[in-house]
């Protein structure tokens, strides 16, 4: 590197003879160090022309970073199989191939920033460069200021990044991940899962019995995946009447069918450029498994009476409480069709397999009702082993329904007498018949339906076809109530028109989902 001075940012083409360019270095006091002095980053510059490559590297080292060195792509892949590197600046032409080989490498490649320089620029292998991954492009003579704030980015970049991740390492030790909670050894696994496939678009098959929670699941691997801003909207197959399933999905034109007065957007529209949970996907009816099939391979739906195709950008989750596998031996599920949900599969644990869990979801549902009806009931150290003792076969939902009763029930600490027996239930938490529920004159009729759906639906003991008919309403009105509770319910509070504190309720006239 010559020793002749130059001006502050600009390049100065060495005297070598060999058509190199060297990069002027000044030191740079706002460097990015750890607490011991080292520095907290790394590069590694891939350049074969040598006095450009060490001077650049000497200038990256100022910049906070801990550099290497590589002089052609078969000693770039050496390195990169040993160690990561936080920013990468590739030079595209290699004497033995293309940098941007790099770029396409996953495997190696992973959680790097590429800065690609060249002294051989045009407009194609820029765009190309930045279409394959890289952060940003730069020609020789190197624009130093430029550079330096592209690595001063990098680095706030990375920071932000490790504070991300150190957070939810904190969280997922607490047992919050997502949406869920859990901290037990079934759940972790279920946590490494999640965070290994959120990131991609792949599909994901999510399974275990009713109640074990697969829809926050899905919920959580949209929340942590590139989709996050898109919507992320869930549908009970069980719910759709056979016949209107292709219409539910897809949509459907004006005057495609008596009724029909204006066009229809299907699920999938409204579901464009996010994630489209599908629960019980086994009880989709065999004829539309086809042409489901379609519209996950081609992206693209057909409206019902529509004669053009509609493109779609959805990742679609899909979910079952039965055996998949004895699904398809039985006819009830295209194998062509599992074949293609299960490129992910997921098994959600149930509850009795998560031990110390119980306990931490009591208290978080607790917590969750206290916020809501601004009061401060506790939990007596006799419920809370005769929670740990109980086999919970409806898992989540029934520890939820629980919590949420004896909460009404108690006045200021939950006890034992409110918690179902081991092997059994408690014996109010299925009334008798003409159990009344007293609601207090001025309620809105929003709040009183309400807590009349989720009365009656806790006095069938679940049964959402038994509560309807008593109701007097359809399955799919019933379903479509509570999926508002559960929303508002996300929201953080009771659904719309429901005072805090609620209205007192009989023994066992009510139950939340």
């Amino acid at each position: 590197m010559s020793g002749a001075p130059m001006t502050p940012g600009r390049p100065e083409r060495t005297n070598g003879g060999t058509g190199d360019y060297a990069v002027a270095v000044a030191a740079d006091p706002a460097t990015t160090v750890k607490a011991n002095g080292a520095p907290r980053f790394s590069a590694l510059v891939v350049d074969d022309e040598v006095n450009f490559r060490e001077s650049l590297s000497l200038h990256v080292a100022r910049g906070g970073y801990e550099t290497h060195e590589a002089a052609s792509v078969a000693e770039a892949r050496e390195r990169l199989a040993t160690r990561h590197f936080d920013v990468i600046l590739l030079d595209l032409g290699l004497p033995d191939g293309d940098g941007i080989e790099l770029l396409r490498d996953e495997r190696l490649a992973a959680g790097s920033e590429f800065i690609v320089i060249t002294g051989r620029a045009s407009v194609d292998s820029a765009v190309q460069a930045l279409r394959e991954g890289a952060l940003d492009y730069l020609t020789k003579p190197i624009d130093l200021p430029r550079l330096k704030a592209i690595l001063a980015t990098v680095s706030r970049t990375r920071e932000f990044k490790a504070e991300v991740r150190d957070l939810r390492d904190e969280l997922r030790q607490l047992g919050r991940f997502g949406r869920l909670v859990g901290r037990a050894p079934a759940m972790q696994s279920v946590y490494d899962l999640l965070a290994r496939v959120a990131p991609t678009e792949a599909g994901v098959l999510l399974t275990g019995e009713s109640g074990t929670g697969k829809e926050l699941a899905a919920e959580t691997i949209h929340l942590r995946s590139r989709r996050r801003p898109g919507p992320f909207l869930g549908v009970n197959c069980g719910a759709i009447a056979k016949s209107l399933f292709e219409g539910e999905l897809f949509g459907h034109e004006k005057g495609s069918f008596t009724g029909a007065d204006n066009r229809r957007r299907g699920y999938f529209e409204e579901a464009h450029g996010g994630t489209l949970f599908l629960d019980e996907v086994i009880e989709m009816p065999l004829e539309f498994q086809a042409k489901f099939l379609r519209v996950l391979e081609s992206g693209e739906i057909l409206r019902v009476g529509g004669a053009d195709v509609v493109p779609v950008d959805v990742r679609v989750i899909a979910a079952t409480n039965r055996d998949p596998a004895e699904a398809v031996r039985t006819g009830l599920l295209r194998e062509d069709l599992y074949y293609r949900l299960n490129v992910f599969p997921v098994h959600m644990p149930p509850l009795r397999e998560r031990g110390e869990d119980i306990e931490l979801l009591a208290h978080h549902f607790l917590e969750g009702i206290n916020a809501r009806e601004g009061t401060e009931k506790r939990w007596a150290a006799a419920a809370l082993a005769r929670l740990r003792a109980h086999r919970w076969p409806g898992n989540v939902r029934e520890l939820k329904n629980v919590v949420e009763r004896a909460a009404i029930l108690a006045d200021m600490t939950l006890g034992s007498e409110l918690i179902p027996e081991v092997g059994g239930r408690a014996a109010a938490v299925t009334p008798p018949a003409g159990t009344s529920l007293h609601i207090r004159v001025g309620s809105t009729l929003e709040d009183a339906e309400r807590r009349l759906i989720l009365a009656t639906l806790q006095s069938c003991g679940g049964d959402k076809k038994r509560a309807a008919e008593t109701l007097g309403i359809g399955l799919k009105t019933l379903y479509n109530r509570l999926s508002v509770y559960r929303a508002a319910e996300r929201l953080g509070s009771p659904a719309a028109g429901s005072p805090s504190p609620g209205p007192a309720l009989d023994p066992g006239t009510t139950g939340r989902l």
